[in-house]
């Protein structure tokens, strides 16, 4: 058994009071709130904290208030389980609700928080292993090394983003509110992320997110899909995040973000684009999947081959716009491959309901939120 390295806990009861733990700290301090990606990084010696400012007991960071209409503010602290469940971000921000759903296992969305997870470290497979090793092959350059083992002619890390709900807030206009020594501030979800596997965050070391606000909701759809190995619990190997907006049929807004293809989750802009002006057809949605490709860029350091995952950002961009469109994402539509000699069988795309759309979210089997699997 790996066990969990000594440390001193702090628990402030304001956002103040957190903000000067963080500070007073330095370096030594980190925020823990759900712990759940936290601990294990403790564990395998990729964390190592003196102190830990606890922001569970800090009651204004959780909760959820507004409407669809107005838009809705979710604490940084609320948990995956309560987003997940609540009823307005179900039916206004459906995706979100099926992102959250998604997230590990139903006994670690009770303890993780929404914050924990638009923030969680980036991950990959030369690094999230034990000390032990890391050390038997060469530590990398995200912890105790100097060169990506992914890319060792780069000088950056190539880490991949592995947050569910970041694509989401990302494509649904979200804004993050963060507070720090200097004051609050509020910037786009889509402006807190960096192309870097170990700098991946705008948000500064010594400041705290304390809240996201989803703008109002009226007149948009939107959808959530996501590639994983397991059917039960695992961090995505892919994300598919789309959200459109439309007056009668024709689409006036759209966004296509994409997670786990990169450091950051990424919009695939050229979607986007493509999708404006236009009903969602079967024409319409195959020249936005085709768009969303180019933005991913995958290294092989996560599940899967990268190849294969580069593929399957246009099957679920395609299958993600059916859904809105209410059209059958059969492979005869939309699949456009065939399955690899040797592969074990397709992996699982879990989906959440839409909006007006046919089919509303579910429990599968294992806890997770789930649409009907796709067929291939």
């Amino acid at each position: 058994m790996i066990r969990l390295p000594a440390f001193e806990y702090l628990a402030p009861r304001t956002v103040g009071d957190a903000v000067k733990y963080l500070a007073d700290r330095g370096a030594d301090a980190m925020l823990v709130a759900g712990g759940t990606d936290l601990f294990p990084n403790m564990k395998r010696g990729q964390f190592e904290p003196k102190a830990l400012v606890g922001l569970r007991g800090i009651r204004e960071l959780s909760g959820v208030s507004g409407d669809g209409r107005a838009g809705l503010t979710i604490g940084a602290a609320t948990t995956l389980s309560a987003v997940a469940a609540h009823p307005e971000v179900a039916r206004r921000y459906p995706a979100l609700a099926t992102a959250a759903g998604l997230v590990s296992s139903p006994q670690l969305r009770n303890a993780a928080t929404l914050g924990g997870n638009v923030c969680v470290d980036t991950r990959c497979n030369w690094y999230n292993q034990s000390y032990e090793w890391r050390k038997a092959v060469g530590f990398c350059m995200k912890k105790d090394g100097d060169i990506c083992l992914v890319a060792p002619g780069s000088s950056r890390c190539w880490a991949v983003s592995s947050s569910d709900t970041a694509p989401v807030l990302w494509a649904l206009g979200a804004t993050a509110r963060l507070a720090g020594p200097a004051g609050e501030r509020t910037l786009p979800v889509s402006a807190l992320y960096q192309d870097d596997g170990i700098a991946y965050l705008a948000k500064r070391p010594d400041e705290i997110l304390t809240e996201l606000a989803l703008p109002a909701a009226d007149g948009w759809d939107s959808v959530y899909l996501k590639l994983r190995r397991r059917g039960s619990f695992d961090f995505p190997v892919l994300g598919v995040a789309v959200a459109v907006r439309r007056e009668g049929e024709v689409v006036r807004e759209a966004r296509v973000v994409l997670g786990a293809v990169a450091s950051t989750p990424r919009e695939a802009a050229a979607a986007s684009t493509a999708l404006v002006g236009q009903r969602l057809t079967s024409e319409s949605i195959t020249r936005a999947a085709e768009a969303a490709a180019g933005p991913a860029k995958p290294l092989d350091n996560t599940d899967f081959t990268h190849p294969y995952r580069k593929r399957l950002v246009r099957v679920y961009v395609a299958r993600a716009l059916a859904r809105l469109a209410g059209l059958d994402a059969g492979p005869s539509s939309f699949d456009g491959f065939e399955g690899r000699p040797g592969f074990p069988g397709e992996p699982r795309a879990l989906a959440g309901g839409v909006r007006g759309g046919s089919s509303p979210p579910r429990l599968n089997n294992q806890g997770a939120i789930s649409g009907p699997p796709p067929s291939t």
